[in-house]
């Protein structure tokens, strides 16, 4: 009589294999995803500060936009990509402009799953970045470890 298939034992031992293969790869690739959006956020936020000076450089009297609605809803619109609220990539962005200045701001959405760090430029274009939220204000400058 012939024997076919596997043995419990075989197929346990199989599955354990898996899952140890799973806890080891997991983590690591959830760092990566952390890191991705952050990288992505930089770059958005860089995007914003050009969008920024373009659409100052636009005006008739030179003024930079008040949120970011100015820039994703105007047409043709110099930034594009959020999701409703300002939410990409696993960053809630926000924009706040008056006449001279303006801040724009990165925030993780969940810290320590989407990203562990906030960003923000000013007119100066410096990105900085943080532990904690910024709230974006116009005509206040952007405080903490400069990026680029």
């Amino acid at each position: 009589m012939k024997r076919r298939g596997f043995t419990l034992v075989e197929i346990m031992i199989v599955v354990a294999i898996i899952a140890l293969l799973a806890a080891i790869a997991i983590p690591g690739l959830l760092r990566a995803r952390l890191t991705a959006n952050e990288s992505s956020a930089i770059a958005t936020v860089r995007t914003i500060s050009s969008a920024a000076e373009t659409y100052r450089a636009a005006q008739t009297s030179p003024t930079y936009p008040a949120d970011l609605d100015a820039l994703t809803t105007a047409t043709p619109a110099y930034v594009t990509g959020f999701v409703t609220g300002g939410v990409k990539s696993g960053y809630t962005f926000t924009l706040a402009g008056d006449a001279n200045t303006y801040q724009a701001v990165a925030n993780p959405v969940t810290r320590g799953t989407t990203g562990n760090r906030s960003f923000c430029t000013d007119q100066t274009g410096v990105i900085r970045s943080a532990a904690a939220n910024y709230t974006a204000a116009a005509a206040t400058a952007c405080t903490g470890d400069i990026l680029q």
